[in-house]
């Protein structure tokens, strides 16, 4: 049977691995890095899935582990053979096939479903259009979605929503045009089309990730007139406005966010973490950490890589090793470069055994590319006999 057929077989037909519920599966796929694994998760409750949206994060899931490993033709089997689907004429599942081409970074695939929709009996609207322009987005051809937004609604009468001009905005912003997109947001506004806080925030990240902060401060001006602002804004805001800032600034700005009945998130929390620690306030960022459940925040992988690479530079790897073990509990681990950081400083602290152990485990933890360089940083740390050593000490004596 050729790899093809087994690919196929293994989609259409349930695998002998079951689960007790589809966030269960969805939750093993989100740390599966063998395709092989992902592919037999995926099929086990492919038709289990009450909606698209659930049946699109399992896939996006499936094949992002699929593109990861190389594995294109997989990806390719795998959503040509969900074209069979009865349900790939109602759109919003149809809609799921592009979008998860994008995700693999295979758009010409992604842009052929979507002019074989006529094909396969299913109807165009905003909902497919905007699933295009995603894909786009998502294999990062950022200069083509001007075309395609010229060249699709045109061709197929497809009228773009606020959402179709949101990604357009994005698209623009990514190519470091911020400006353009804020004359595109300006022409619409005059045309009483609405403009949501997703694309104002969208433009205000890009003019402050390009210097303009005065052109940026204009801008929020604007979102807060309009009262079109969100956590998410206001978290743009903190990001770019921080810097140099004193932790008191940046607490009276979540004060305003309050006042504006707007409630902080983990990233706002966050932005306020990292500025504690860079004036090198320990102890008020540690309060702030533990504070999160209590606001009704989680810490997120970014939480754990800013206390551990502000805890490293301060010579607190100790400290630093223990937030690692609280990140890997939760399945929040920071970046390679932070981790390589605190390994380092751990060996330095002659703490070699924690260093072993802390390699031990992100093995186990990232994906397959990653084992060279983590072999590379056992070896350039001379911690390749650090397990034999522990074994022969914990060996009992005759």
């Amino acid at each position: 049977m050729s790899h093809k057929a087994v690919v196929i077989r293994l989609i259409r037909h349930h695998s002998t691995t079951t689960f007790t519920s589809i966030s269960k599966a969805k939750s093993k796929l989100r740390t599966e890095y063998n395709p092989d694994e992902a592919l037999k998760i995926f099929s086990s409750v492919a038709k289990e899935f009450a909606s698209p949206e659930s049946s699109r994060y399992a896939q996006d899931l499936t094949v992002r582990c699929l593109a990861r490993s190389g594995r294109f033709s997989d990806v390719e089997n795998l959503i040509e053979s969900r074209k069979n689907d009865p349900e790939v004429t109602q759109e919003p599942f149809l809609s799921t096939l592009i979008r998860s081409y994008g995700r693999a970074g295979m758009f010409d695939h992604a842009l052929n479903t979507y002019n074989q929709m006529d094909d396969l009996g299913t109807p165009r609207s905003a909902l497919s259009f905007n699933a295009l322009l995603s894909a786009c987005i998502d294999a990062k051809l950022f200069d083509k979605v001007p075309i395609l937004f010229d060249e699709m609604p045109k061709k197929y009468g497809v009228a773009p929503d606020k959402i179709s001009y949101g990604m357009l905005v994005k698209s623009f912003c990514e190519v470091s045009q911020p400006e353009k997109a804020l004359e595109l947001v300006k022409e619409a506004d005059e045309k009483g089309m609405e403009i949501t806080v997703v694309t104002y925030t969208t433009i205000l990240d890009g003019l402050y990730r390009k210097g303009k902060s005065d052109e940026a401060e204009k801008l929020w001006n604007l979102m807060d007139k309009k009262g079109c602002t969100d956590a998410a804004a206001y978290n743009v805001r903190l990001m770019f406005e921080q810097k140099g800032r004193q932790p008191e600034e940046v607490k009276a700005m979540i004060d305003e966010m309050t006042n504006a009945g707007i409630k902080a998130d983990t990233v706002t929390y966050n932005c306020l973490m990292t500025c504690y620690l860079k004036s090198g306030m320990v102890d008020e960022a540690k309060a702030v950490f533990q504070g999160l459940r209590k606001n009704g925040c989680k810490p997120n992988a970014a939480t754990f890589r800013s206390l551990v690479y502000y805890l490293c530079r301060n010579g607190n790897y100790e400290q630093g090793y223990k937030v690692f073990k609280k990140s890997v509990e939760i399945h929040k681990i920071p970046d390679f470069n932070t981790l390589k950081i605190l390994t380092e400083g751990l060996v330095k602290k002659g703490k070699k055994k924690e260093a072993k152990g802390l390699i031990r485990t992100v093995k186990k933890k990232f994906p397959p590319h990653m084992l060279k360089a983590w072999e590379k940083v056992e070896e350039d740390l001379n911690l390749t006999s650090v397990d034999a050593e522990s074994e022969k000490a914990e060996k009992p004596s005759a």
